[in-house]
């Protein structure tokens, strides 16, 4: 749950250090007075999106820090994040959040003083905190917003996924079908082309690395004479004639040898000399074995040439370069083969009705699902509204089907709703008067939080549009609600407030310069009596209204 809150100039917050504590928290005072304010610096420190207006006029940074106690699916995040706060006795347990916006709109965000990104910040803060909104009953006018309220509260919000996830696919299917279809000639000629390519190519069936094989091939053998006559004249020079090099050096070894018996200092000569004579012999051994495999072959030279011209020619054709065309060979080939796929109706469309069919199945699974979540729902909103003031209206969640299916299942989700006893149910957003909607969204937020394993539950002025005995529900409901979570809520009405465990005070003042700041002041008893009484009375406090808030808060 939130621990602490600190703000620096957001908005009309100069400085503001909030403690918190389990329970039910309430936050009062005056139109204007900056109550939601905080709540939007919180949001802002959970990842939402902020500019340069939020900085206060004349700052050059708003900076917002949030610590929370932490819970198993928190750390495990954290973990994962490589984001876990220190293990000692000031971070032990908690996560602190923390986000800095300049004065040009640029931001930053720290994980327990770890730079992280917004994504990470929104998705920590998703598991810490369920924020509903003051126009939360605006919203639900919006089909796609009941749907997604209905899917959250249910658990379904992973099958639904997976469910659009089918959906697509098979529409990529149907797309596919319809694509062959109308390119149907044009895929045809593509084809066509490819075939001719890939058989002149099967014929020429060219290798990886052959141009360069068979182009040092030939170079060798157009120029056989010249390697046989070199080959030739080396040997006789080596080894072969009377005044070969290796016989002579044979014989100034021999001396060498000779006179380094009668004075070891030519032994250094000797060293030299041996070596060399060596490799001479070895140089005419390689020689004689190569000479023995070279020989003229005009034959073997003109299946070379017509190979050579055979590639070069292909290259020229196809307008590539000849070293390529083993690769350009297999890439047509694969080509060829897409384009055959791609022109198989019959395939296209067998593979759009198995995707349809994997839709359809997952579909089912959610519509099945949520026929028995919507029965759910539906009697525990119903319940509510009697408690609201709504004696003997009803709540239905409605699934109403679609031919084809959508992106979201086999049917719209539908809330409908009948204001008293006798009248039929009709969509919501037909029927539902602004305090009726404002009820049943009250309602349902209520009992979406019941089911969520979020531990810090944030309402911030949802009582709008309601008042008087209903205004006792409302308050005693988000009390209950407190004793399980921890529940904020921002509010107007004195029913609601006398209900909290705790009281914070949000009032705007001067700051002596012409500007405006927002303080936030924590309630004692007697403090608190003054302001439900405001509340209750506005401007003028009187005695009776003291007492009246003194009942209310007694009770």
């Amino acid at each position: 749950m939130l621990r602490h809150l600190s703000i620096r100039d957001f908005v009309i917050v100069a400085a503001l250090d909030l403690e918190f504590d389990s329970g039910f928290t309430v936050f009062s005072g005056e139109t204007g007075a900056g109550k939601s304010i905080l709540i939007d610096a919180l949001a802002l420190a959970l990842g939402a999106r902020a500019d340069a207006s939020v900085v206060r006029t004349g700052e050059s940074r708003a900076d917002i820090t949030a610590e929370f106690e932490t819970h198993e699916q928190v750390d495990a995040w954290l973990d994962a994040q490589a984001l876990g706060a220190a293990a000692d006795d000031q971070h032990g347990g908690t996560v602190m959040l923390r986000r800095v916006v300049d004065g040009n709109g640029r931001s930053r965000a720290f994980i327990n003083g770890t730079a992280a990104t917004l994504a990470q910040l929104r998705e920590v803060g998703e598991m810490l905190v369920d924020i509903h909104g003051q126009h939360a009953h605006q919203l639900l006018m919006r089909p796609d917003a009941q749907r997604e309220l209905f899917d959250t509260h249910a658990g379904l919000s992973d099958l639904s996924a997976l469910v659009t996830r089918a959906w697509r696919a098979w529409r990529d299917k149907v797309q596919a079908v319809e694509h062959a279809q109308t390119r149907d000639r044009e895929l045809q000629l593509e084809r066509e082309r490819l075939a001719w390519q890939l058989t002149e190519l099967d014929k020429l069936a060219p290798q990886p690395g052959e141009w360069e094989e068979v182009n040092a091939e030939h170079h060798r053998l157009s120029h056989s004479a010249n390697l046989i006559d070199g080959v030739q004249g080396a040997l006789t020079a080596l080894s072969e004639s009377d005044e070969a090099m290796i016989t002579h050096l044979g014989s100034i070894v021999s001396k060498v040898r000779d006179l380094a018996e009668i004075d070891p200092a030519l032994n250094d000569v000797l060293a030299a000399l041996e070596p060399a004579e060596i490799q001479l012999q070895e140089a005419a051994y390689s020689l004689s074995h190569y000479a023995q495999k070279l020989e003229l072959d005009p034959q073997r030279l003109a299946q070379v040439e017509k190979r050579v011209d055979a590639l070069h020619s292909a290259a020229r054709k196809f307008r590539l370069r000849p070293e390529t065309l083993p690769e350009e060979h297999q890439a047509r080939r694969q080509q060829l083969a897409a384009l055959d796929a791609a022109a198989d109706l019959d395939a296209l469309r067998a593979a759009e009705a198995q995707a349809k069919e994997a839709f359809i199945a997952e579909a089912k699974k959610l519509s099945k699902a949520r026929a028995k979540a919507g029965k759910a729902l539906g009697d525990a909103v119903t319940t509510g509204m009697q408690e609201l003031s709504m004696k003997g209206g009803s709540f239905e969640v409605a699934l109403v089907p679609l031919p084809e299916g959508g992106a979201h299942g086999l049917e719209q989700i539908e809330f409908r709703v009948a204001g008293h006893a006798g009248v039929p149910l009709r969509p919501l957003a037909k029927v539902a008067s602004g305090g009726e909607l404002a009820r049943i969204s009250l309602a349902l937020a209520v009992i979406a939080s019941a089911a969520s394993p979020t531990p810090t539950l944030i309402f911030d002025e949802v009582d709008t549009g309601i008042g008087g005995g209903v205004a006792e529900v409302v308050g005693r409901l988000l009390h209950q609600l407190g004793q399980a979570r921890q529940v904020l809520c921002v509010t107007h009405l004195p029913q609601v407030a006398a209900r909290g465990d705790h009281h914070f005070q949000v009032a705007k003042t001067s700051n002596g310069n012409g500007g405006t700041i927002s303080s936030v002041t924590s309630l004692d008893k007697a403090s608190r009596i003054e302001e439900v009484a405001r509340m209750l009375g506005g401007l003028e406090i009187t005695a009776t209204t003291r007492k009246h808030a003194k009942e209310m808060l007694a009770a």
